[in-house]
């Protein structure tokens, strides 16, 4: 964990709370680390500033949601791995082909697995994933792959969060049994 982690997240609830100079502050505080992150995460120099810019903008978006019982640096790390990943499909649409998770799922690997094992466990699970219902799928794309808390989840789907449980308990269960057949 950075050493700046609990600083920032002291910072992310002063600018919660409407303190303009604490906002500002952990927004400078947070570029170097960002793109350092970006870069680790892409291996792309030429993609970290754009994916910086579109995480701070995320990061103003959903500032409200941020739970401070919760440790801010996952939080905010999650939100970049998305926007690498929405940077890595944008960039292969111009350059004529389409990417969808699985080819997006390239981006660097912390646990050293090839990149080839990689794309073809994201293929599987990709797959495995459109055979559930579209409420279990919904669940299990929120909750798990985009590491959002029930209460966040539960403000996009407009389900309780006992609904939400039930449907990512199934979801779970329904793609083991899935995985389990291949």
């Amino acid at each position: 964990m950075s050493r700046f982690a609990t600083d920032w997240t002291e910072l992310m609830i002063a600018a919660q709370a409407g303190d303009k100079a604490a906002y500002r502050r952990l927004l400078t505080e947070l570029v170097p680390f960002l793109r350092a992150a970006a870069i680790k995460l892409t291996a792309r120099t030429d993609m970290a500033d754009d994916i910086v810019q579109e995480t701070l903008i995320a990061l103003h978006r959903v500032r409200d949601s941020y739970d401070a019982t919760r440790p801010f640096q996952p939080w905010l790390v999650s939100i970049l791995r998305r926007r690498a990943i929405d940077a890595i499909r944008a960039q292969a649409r111009r350059g004529g082909g389409y990417a969808d998770l699985t080819e997006a799922d390239h981006i660097a690997d912390p646990m050293g697995s090839s990149g080839i094992e990689q794309l073809e466990a994201a293929q599987v699970l990709h797959q495995a994933l459109a055979e559930l219902s579209p409420g279990q799928r919904q669940a299990i794309e929120l909750l798990k792959l985009g590491e959002l808390s029930l209460k966040e989840a539960s403000k996009i789907t407009g389900l309780s969060i006992p609904a939400l449980k039930v449907a990512t308990h199934r979801a779970v269960k329904a793609l083991k049994a899935i995985l389990d057949r291949r």
